[in-house]
């Protein structure tokens, strides 16, 4: 019960703070993939380093601006902190400008001790995630069949992951097990697509662990798992890109053109690992406008 208590309070005090709704996916005590341990949540400047609670928080549009879509978005950090604010927040806060509802991932990190499998932990939740918001879509005024994911760095990562793989990590024995947890689309910058030669080390590392096998290499990386059941997707990149290369973004809009997948490719000279809402270098800092008119273009945005 003092666990209990103590994440209560802690998110509470994170909701009042940040202004929006936190809502738990997990009922208590049955966390999949879970060892039972008591943890406390972790953060320093503005970086979670510890999820006590996995959930997601919520942004909303008003009435007037709804368009009925929405976006799950995983916060980056390279599976090893989740960089909130920058990577989540500051993100939604832009998509209910442009009438898309949001929903802020806190997602349980792979090297937290409590996992039993590190790598199912993130992807669990994810997909938990999508099947509250997707079984809510009444209740929230959304389109059921216009909810996507989204992702920066290693948040992209995890967003591919929900639209590529389609084994059911999240099921509990409860009503959600029936809901689809497949993103209707993908947004995805700057995003770790492959575990392979040109794959981030650090992302690698905290996913998988140290010497991982060749089959978890291949499993995650997700260039691999495009199929015709992908969502459709914009990817964003900077060919300078010192910390992720833009070749992952390639091979994956490589795979959905392989397989008939419908998407949006933009590499920039400029930007770095930095690609962020305003502020970019030259033409990058386009991408945002040209984001919502693919948006709008695939139907997404709708009047």
């Amino acid at each position: 019960m003092r666990y209990l208590i103590v994440f209560c309070i802690i998110f509470s005090l994170l909701s009042d703070s940040f202004g929006q709704a936190f809502i738990p996916l997990w009922p208590e005590g049955k966390i999949p993939n879970s060892k039972g341990l008591e943890l406390t949540h972790e953060e320093n400047n503005q970086r979670i380093t510890r999820v006590a609670e996995p959930g997601i928080y919520t942004f909303f549009t008003s009435k007037e601006e709804n368009s009925g879509s929405a976006v799950l978005i995983c916060p980056s950090g390279g599976y090893h902190h989740l960089t909130y604010n920058l990577g989540g927040f500051q993100l939604a806060k832009w998509f209910n400008s442009i009438g898309i509802n949001a929903f802020v991932l806190i997602y349980r990190l792979p090297t937290e001790s409590d996992l039993e499998e590190r790598e199912k932990g993130p992807i669990q939740d994810a997909q938990r995630a999508m099947k509250i918001i997707r079984a809510n879509a009444d209740k929230w005024l959304l389109d059921p069949s216009a909810i996507g994911s989204m992702g920066t760095s290693a948040g992209g990562h995890l967003a591919s992951t929900l639209g590529t793989h389609s084994t059911d990590y999240s099921s509990i024995g409860d009503s959600l097990d029936l809901v689809e947890f497949r993103p209707d689309f993908m947004i995805l910058v700057s995003a770790v697509i492959s575990m392979g030669d040109h794959g981030h080390k650090g992302s690698i590392y905290n996913l998988l662990g140290e010497n991982p096998s060749e089959e978890h290499l291949q499993m995650y990386s997700n260039e691999l798992h495009v199929s015709e059941n992908t969502p459709e997707a914009f990817l964003v990149h900077a060919q300078n890109d010192p910390v992720v290369d833009c070749r992952n973004s390639l091979l994956f809009y490589q795979a959905m053109i392989d397989k008939g997948v419908k998407g949006s490719l933009h590499i920039f000279p400029d930007g770095k690992h930095k690609i962020n809402l305003r502020g970019n270098p030259g033409t990058t800092n386009l991408w945002t406008d040209i984001c919502e008119e693919w948006l709008k273009e695939m139907k997404i945005i709708q009047p």
